[in-house]
């Protein structure tokens, strides 16, 4: 009972959004396992602080996440991430939109922190520019100018694997 009044609201926001957080989590580290370790770490920061926070605690929790995703990426600068070879489908299934989303966290996985952060900030949390800025702890413009380079950036990349997907398909006949 003591823990209902202490941590009252907590299991609303975890059923209410905990699949939108684990879905953040994911974009942000890669992999769905680490995506839950990294939501329970920041569920475990805001037990802390719950009494503390006031307004927006989910804002306050992605806030967390942001924060550890970077801490996370800073530290493992020296040893990449390696995520799973997206292989193309020998005819379409209905699982190209599958292989697209996989495609897609690899690209982001190749960003520095920074960029991907923006960009899942950006565009799969649809924030606007100023509450990007916010969450980060950073200017408009560098949100701005993050932005732009990391779309730079994964056109790039993306375009280098179709290029590497055309020459693939071309050496095996099809």
């Amino acid at each position: 009972m003591r823990w209902r009044k202490s941590f009252e609201g907590l299991d609303t926001l975890v059923a209410e959004r905990g699949d939108a957080l684990l879905a953040t989590a994911v974009l942000l580290i890669g992999s769905r396992t680490a995506a839950e370790d990294l939501l329970q770490a920041a569920l475990e920061r805001l037990m802390r602080h719950w009494n503390r926070v006031r307004g927006d605690r989910e804002g306050y929790l992605r806030r967390i996440m942001y924060h550890l995703a970077v801490d996370q990426w800073r530290s493992r600068r020296r040893r990449p991430e390696v995520l799973a070879s997206v292989e193309p489908p020998a005819r379409p299934d209905g699982t190209d939109a599958l292989h697209l989303r996989q495609a897609l966290v690899q690209a982001l996985a190749t960003l520095p922190p920074r960029q991907r952060a923006v960009l899942v900030l950006r565009y799969w949390e649809q924030l606007t520019e100023a509450e990007a800025a916010e969450t980060l702890g950073c200017s408009i413009g560098t949100v701005k100018s993050t932005a732009s380079r990391g779309l730079s950036r994964l056109r790039e990349v993306m375009a280098a694997w179709a290029v590497d997907d055309a020459l693939a398909w071309k050496g095996t006949g099809r």
